[in-house]
């Protein structure tokens, strides 16, 4: 079994492997010419996206600079806006639903190093995938550790750091993040009745 095979399936893998040391550089060299792209490189973009990702969907905006490991871990939906500065260390499978906003400076973090130091400096690390639902909103400076499943329709406040699962429908904030109330009919304005 390769260390990418062992990547996949969640298992402990050697991260100084050769193999994987060369995906991540196609993986930067996708990310470094999108990232010299201009705003109206839209087909461009849309093709460097289909390569570099596992799956991308339709109306992807990614301000530069973006940064990843391995990119084809990433499934994008469609019209998701990711804000300036993202990296994601797709070491294991990361998902992000349709219409969900990602503030500047997320990081997305689906691994661990062992904790063994022996083993640790000696390249062992492991991930569990990250799920971020469909309508999500990240503020700013966001953080999302190893295993995190964000349910739809939530708000991750600014400079949060995400060590577990959070539901569906929420506003959590914090470090460790933690929810601190349900949104509900009363957050809607009057924005619809000016359109």
């Amino acid at each position: 079994m390769t260390e990418w095979d062992k990547l996949q399936l969640g298992k402990m893998y050697n991260d100084f492997d050769q193999d994987l040391f060369n995906r991540r550089v196609e993986a930067k060299k996708l990310f470094k010419t999108y990232n010299k792209t201009d705003d109206a490189d839209i087909e461009l973009r849309q093709q460097l996206m289909e390569k570099l990702f596992k799956k991308v969907g339709q109306r992807v905006w990614i301000e530069p600079d973006f940064h990843c490991e391995f990119g084809k871990n990433i499934t994008i939906e469609d019209d998701v806006y990711i804000n300036f500065g993202c990296v994601i260390l797709d070491c294991a499978e990361v998902t992000i639903g349709a219409h969900s906003l990602l503030g500047p400076n997320i990081g997305i973090y689906p691994v661990n190093h062992a904790l063994d130091a022996k083993e640790r400096i000696n390249g062992a690390c492991i991930g569990k995938p990250v799920h971020i639902g469909k309508n999500v909103w990240l503020g700013g400076d966001v953080k999302i550790l190893v295993g995190v499943t964000i349910g739809d329709n939530t708000i991750i406040g600014t400079g949060s750091v995400v060590t577990k699962d959070i539901p569906s429908d929420v506003i959590a904030v914090g470090n460790p993040c933690k929810v601190i109330r349900k949104i509900t009919e009363a957050d809607k304005t009057d924005y619809f009745d000016h359109k």
